[in-house]
């Protein structure tokens, strides 16, 4: 099959599933989800070779963007207003979730120490696609309010995802032979280290430039996203001699960006936003494509089961979080709920141990794949049905400003 006549299957096939997802109350990325594994050469094959072949590059595209948006969203300066419950939710949830991901991995699933890490940071985050919707929701309806409720899991779902994607692509950047030695314990920072500078660098540079010249929104969009480009080139040309995670560069440099043009951040945001809807359907679609349940090394019954443990660890970690907040039993139930389900960073993390040739990358991607396929749609039926139970309505809007 020719590549336009496959790219318009799978986009007429992603959007008509994903609108039947939607009318369900399901996740629309479902439906993207599942295109992929109907249209996939596991069973009817009809995704061309050709794009089968420019996944990796598809899905870095969609992490780059992903990235971008999230950095715009972080507003360094207005972080103390929402409390440490923000803060905590963003790191203790998703370490201890790789813990028990680590103890599982092993344990369970035969990997080694290495692998059981990658597999953790592939899996540690929340999904911002699932979540932030929701939540939006919530706010506009006056649930949680007064507490700060939607807000506070918005924010910390978008600093998970940065603190978790920072993770993983330090671990890989600092390991290339897919096992884990000592080494890397300094690898780690230095990598980290050197992705916030280079990226806090660039984003002075890029902001003072935007603000010097009279650019177009849509040629600042383009400037960003080749940067971002030249960032993994870098990573590339330097990466076996100097550890550096070029994911973060990406972040830093677009938070750097909110904080000094305010204005043009806005801006690009929304181009952002346009073209994560193309980025989006490819992702899922690709991921979708790349399960093949016929050969999973480990049965889907373990893989259940593995998540769930999983899951567990990280809701012992979200009632750490808010054990000493002002939210009562309710609301932190609300929270733990609200917190579950995974989707975009696993579909955006979990192919890249496969492609760059990790012995477990087939079993991890069999993972994430499978957990999106359970958490995404329970996660947002779990959230729709207990808001109004768990929640207080404020009948008087407030305003956090």
């Amino acid at each position: 099959m020719d590549f336009l006549t496959s790219l318009a299957i799978i986009f007429l096939s992603a959007l008509l599933l994903s609108s039947i997802c939607n009318k369900l109350k399901l996740p629309p990325l479902l439906g993207m989800l599942i295109t992929g594994i109907i249209l996939g050469p596991y069973f009817l094959d009809l995704i061309s070779l050709s794009i089968l072949d420019l996944s990796f590059e598809l899905r870095t595209l969609a992490l780059i963007i992903i990235l971008t948006r999230a950095g715009l969203s972080i507003n360094i300066s207005s972080l103390y207003n929402k409390g440490m419950p923000t803060i905590s939710l963003s790191f203790i949830p998703a370490s201890l979730e790789i813990i028990g991901y680590c103890l599982l991995g092993i344990f369970v699933l035969k990997l080694s120490l290495f692998e059981s890490l990658v597999l953790g940071t592939v899996m540690a985050a929340v999904s911002p696609a699932v979540l932030i919707p929701r939540m939006l929701k919530i706010k506009e309806l006056n649930f949680g309010n007064a507490k700060k409720i939607p807000e506070i899991l918005m924010t910390s779902a978008s600093l998970e995802s940065v603190f978790i994607i920072t993770l993983f692509a330090a671990l890989i950047s600092a390991n290339n032979d897919g096992s884990f030695s000592f080494a890397i314990i300094w690898q780690i920072p230095v990598a980290i280290i050197l992705g916030i500078l280079v990226g806090i660098l660039t984003g002075l540079i890029v902001s003072n430039t935007f603000k010097l010249m009279k650019i177009p929104t849509n040629c600042k969009l383009l400037m960003l996203l080749s940067i971002s480009f030249l960032f993994l080139a870098l990573e590339q040309l330097i990466g076996e001699r100097v550890p550096y995670a070029s994911f973060l560069s990406i972040i830093s440099m677009a938070v750097i960006l909110l904080k000094k043009d305010n204005l043009s951040s806005k801006k690009l945001s929304v181009k952002y936003k346009n073209l994560w809807f193309f980025a989006e359907i490819m992702l899922f679609v690709l991921i979708g494509a790349n399960l093949d349940f016929q050969n999973l090394e480990v049965s889907i019954l373990k893989i259940i089961l593995v998540i769930g443990i999983a899951l567990a660890f990280r809701i012992v970690g979200i009632f750490i979080s808010l054990f000493f907040s002002q939210l009562n039993k309710k609301e932190r139930l609300f929270c733990a709920l609200a917190f579950s389900p995974k989707a975009t960073v696993q579909a955006a993390l979990a192919a890249i141990p496969f492609s760059i040739g990790i012995a477990s990358g087939s079993l991890i991607l069999s993972v994430a794949v499978i957990a999106i396929l359970i958490t995404a749609p329970l996660g947002a039926l779990f959230i729709d049905l207990s808001y109004p139970k768990l929640l207080d309505k404020d009948f008087i809007t407030n305003n956090f400003n």
